[in-house]
């Protein structure tokens, strides 16, 4: 057998990258730069992380005496309800963000460049996942400071901060489409809230929904909040002998959350690609 001279060999070009690894990179190397920006301005993180911080002091320590829940201590009951809370509101600075940088000109950069236009969404969607993630651990401190417990296995505690992260992850696309959907970034705040507030607090998350009126509770009971907040208490061991609502979503939080945050994900981010391409190609 003939061995070739190594001046003979032909060198093999490079194999070129698929798409599926090149729009992983995109989507990465925006996140990176969202992180960045986050990191350069320490304000947007300190507001981000004082805000859950004031609500579980606010609602533990003030209130907390003067509301009563039937069959559970109100922190242990509470706790749940701020987690959903906090994650549901960071998944709006997806909103402001697009709002932010459509105002500023940073998408016509981004257009310019050899890159999947979806990556700027999926970096946008991912960066507010790991500021969720941050407020998540230090809400968390905050709880235990105040006398919460997770009464559960490990691998529930786990799975409760799983589902919260996925349900502010797909929610991170509505306000992302919200925010390209908007004329200004001053719009998305009040539009955002204006969701928001109706279902935060029409809901479990700080009492119990038995105890409103008729209306409220029937929203109560099927606002996908309460479905979260329900699931949350039950994955952290945190129900205790507290009745459970006799309505669907109730009695079957858990799968009730996951369809919700399927659904969310199917519609909404199709519907974000689409509305991002429509306003690149202008």
């Amino acid at each position: 057998m003939s061995v070739l001279a190594p001046e003979n060999r032909q060198a093999r070009p490079a194999p070129e990258p698929g798409a599926a690894s090149m729009w992983l990179s995109d989507g990465w190397t925006v996140t990176k730069r969202n992180l960045t920006k986050l990191k350069r301005s320490p304000d947007m993180l300190v507001f981000a992380v004082l805000q859950p911080i004031m609500f579980v002091l606010l609602f533990s320590q003030i209130y907390g005496g003067s509301i009563q829940v039937q069959g559970t201590d109100y922190t242990q009951y509470l706790m749940a309800g701020i987690f959903a809370q906090t994650v549901i509101f960071g998944s709006t600075f997806s909103g402001s963000a697009m709002a932010q940088d459509l105002k500023d000109g940073i998408i016509d950069r981004f257009r310019t460049l050899p890159m999947s236009s979806s990556a700027v969404l999926v970096g946008r969607t991912n960066s507010d996942l790991v500021l969720n993630g941050i407020s998540m651990l230090i809400m968390m401190a905050t709880g235990f400071v105040v006398g919460w417990r997770v009464n559960a296995p490990f691998s529930s505690f786990l799975a409760g901060i799983g589902l919260l992260l996925l349900f502010s992850y797909a929610f991170s696309w509505v306000m992302a489409l919200l925010g390209m959907s908007v004329k200004s970034p001053e719009v998305i705040n009040n539009a955002s809230f204006m969701i928001l507030f109706p279902l935060t607090f029409i809901s479990n998350a700080f009492v119990q929904s038995q105890t409103l009126p008729a209306p409220l509770e029937a929203f109560a009971n099927w606002n996908p909040v309460s479905a979260l907040v329900q699931a949350a208490r039950e994955l952290f061991g945190n129900v205790g002998s507290v009745p459970t609502p006799d309505a669907w979503p109730m009695q079957n939080a858990v799968p009730t959350v996951l369809i919700g945050a399927i659904l969310m994900l199917l519609i909404f981010v199709p519907l974000c690609i689409r509305k991002f391409a429509s306003i690149s190609s202008r």
